[in-house]
């Protein structure tokens, strides 16, 4: 029988194995002291219960899932950056009209799950642009998602849900406010 020594089975060494050890034990200890949430949770749950605490909340901030409208919401803190008049056309989510996948914009959002009329495909707007048409819509906010062919490079393309409304709205030039 031959003897096997315990160095031929050490993975690492012992100063290393103790360095490792003291690390986790100093990211235990920061976790449980700098993110204590789960306790506080779980207590907060016995004590009071998750109904009162919906109920809570329902009552003083207002919130009523019922009340929920599927719309973005109005910012009237975006500042007028630059106004201009444009061409102004409509697309759906068609191949023939888009390419192979039409709901994905240029930035990768999906209109087609979203489905709000507010997204406009424009080339001389950086993406994420917020954009206002006011003769034609308003006060209504529209976002730069998608882009156009290269040949249009002043123009802007709204994106709606049925194509009869697009063919409808045609060609129009309007003024169209750049906000920051």
């Amino acid at each position: 029988m031959t003897n096997i020594s315990l160095k031929q089975f050490n993975l690492i060494s012992p100063g290393l194995a103790k360095k490792t050890v003291f690390i986790l034990l100093v990211v235990i200890i920061f976790d449980f002291f700098m993110f204590p949430m789960p306790i506080l949770a779980s207590n907060t749950e016995k004590s009071f219960g998750i109904n009162k605490i919906i109920e809570f909340i329902d009552e003083n901030l207002g919130f009523n899932k019922n009340k929920f409208v599927n719309t973005l919401p109005q910012n009237e803190d975006l500042k007028l950056k630059i106004t201009g008049n444009y061409t102004i056309t409509a697309y759906t989510s068609e191949v023939a009209q888009c390419d192979s996948s039409p709901c994905i914009t240029a930035n990768g959002f999906n209109v087609c799950e979203h489905a709000i009329e507010d997204t406009i495909a424009a080339n001389f707007l950086p993406l994420g642009s917020k954009i206002r048409i006011p003769d034609l819509f308003g006060d209504r906010v529209f976002v730069v998602r998608d882009r156009m062919n290269k040949r249009y490079q002043n123009r802007l393309d709204i994106w709606m849900i049925d194509k009869a409304d697009a063919v409808n709205f045609g060609v129009k030039l309007a003024k169209v406010d750049i906000l920051e």
